[in-house]
């Protein structure tokens, strides 16, 4: 095709957006919105193996174009999205034990950002903290915490009050009531991602970390006095090596128990669609936990500990058991026919979709442009046309 064939095409191309776009005006109905989601940089978007967060960054975007926003992706080079894409590191950071500090990938990434920042309504951080003090020279913004919070230093966040947050569950913000928090979001996945199964497989399972605060070995335990075969579908961060070595690696050679390693989606379908329940023994504030709507997706129940987020999402006796000790736990396992799969499965499709999941963000950035409206409108936005946004 020639060069003034597709200029003409793209000139055409314009001018149906802008058409389209007075006209949605003219019926009152809102522009789309042009949102830039920065991703982490330890894994890729999505990852191929474990991370949360990335995982969740990818769902958010994919759901956003499908509601009509236009989407950027700031993330690693290997990230495999349908989103135009900002390669900020050739690849991503975890595990490749470069000399390089991953500090000046992330501050390429936050330039990058700036250089581009009069191409969005609003940018959408996931990666942590370190724009906070150069919120003035963004549009709009607002940051998703997806980590702990117990260990921050409250004072942190009062040196930044005007920052809007959002978390993701309401758990997360206990340890820091007085941060700016403009909403709680739930996690989301794609409806389609994973199908419900029978849960014929006659075992249980754990998917996740091998860490102090995941407790596989009270899974083992839970397992083992159930007298139920238990899977085991983790990875091992090398700050856990040791104690995996000394507390869990003992554990693996009683019968029944079998370690796979890390596990892809294929993977995580087959073997949650099997299960007969998910064990989620965590010691810790867990901030939201994934692995229990995957579960849910799969129509598999969940056996969690009363810790963090676990309550808000599993609905005790309905969707699972949230439960206070491994005597519990044990008694959940046997009570495990009394939990309908088929209403695991629609308490997913009601609560935690991907759609929903984007529904609840867009609305979050509308509120936040109407109360941080920028003074200038350098983006293209016309005061007419950032009424039709808001």
């Amino acid at each position: 095709m020639g060069k003034d064939v597709m200029n003409g095409f793209s000139r055409g191309l314009t001018g149906l957006r802008a058409h389209a776009r007075s006209e949605s005006r003219m019926r009152g109905e809102r522009q789309p919105l042009r949102v830039a989601q920065v991703a982490p940089l330890a894994e890729s978007v999505p990852p191929k193996q474990y991370g949360g967060t990335e995982r969740v960054v990818a769902y958010l975007s994919q759901a956003l174009l499908e509601a009509g926003h236009e989407v950027t992706l700031f993330a690693s080079g290997d990230s495999e999205v349908s989103v135009p894409r900002i390669a900020c590191c050739p690849h991503a950071l975890r595990g490749r034990g470069e000399a390089c500090d991953p500090q000046v990938w992330s501050a390429l990434q936050f330039q990058a950002v700036l250089d581009r920042a009069g191409e969005f309504d609003i940018v959408h951080f996931h990666s942590g903290y370190l724009h906070f003090a150069m919120r003035d020279a963004l549009p709009p913004s607002v940051t998703t915490l997806h980590g702990r919070l117990d260990f921050d230093p409250p004072q942190f966040y009062s040196r930044y009050p005007r920052a809007p947050l959002v978390s993701i569950s309401e758990a997360q913000r206990a340890p820091c009531p007085q941060a700016n928090w403009v909403r709680t979001i739930h996690h989301g996945l794609p409806r389609d991602l994973l199908r419900a199964g029978a849960g014929d497989g006659g075992y249980l399972v754990f998917i996740g970390r091998i860490s102090p605060e995941k407790r596989v070995d009270r899974a083992i335990e839970i397992a083992c006095r159930a007298r139920m075969p238990l899977k085991i579908a983790a990875k091992i961060d090398p700050a856990d090596v040791a104690y995996v070595e000394h507390a869990v690696q003992p554990l693996l050679d009683q019968p029944g128990v079998e370690f796979l390693g890390e596990i892809d989606e294929r993977g995580k379908q087959e073997l949650l669609a099997h299960a007969a329940a998910l064990l989620f023994p965590i010691n810790w504030p867990e901030p939201f936990g994934l692995v229990m709507i995957e579960a849910l997706a799969c129509g598999t129940p969940v056996i969690a500990w009363r810790h963090g987020s676990t309550p808000e999402i599993i609905e005790h006796g309905r969707t699972g058991f949230v439960i206070d000790g491994i005597e519990d736990a044990v008694q959940a396992v046997q009570r495990i026919p009394m939990i309908d799969r088929a209403e695991c499965r629609r308490a997913f499709e009601r609560r935690f979709t991907a759609e929903r999941m984007a529904r609840e963000y867009s609305e979050a950035y509308r509120a936040i442009l109407r109360e941080q409206r920028p003074p200038r409108t350098g983006a293209g936005r016309t005061s007419e046309a950032w009424q039709s946004v808001l």
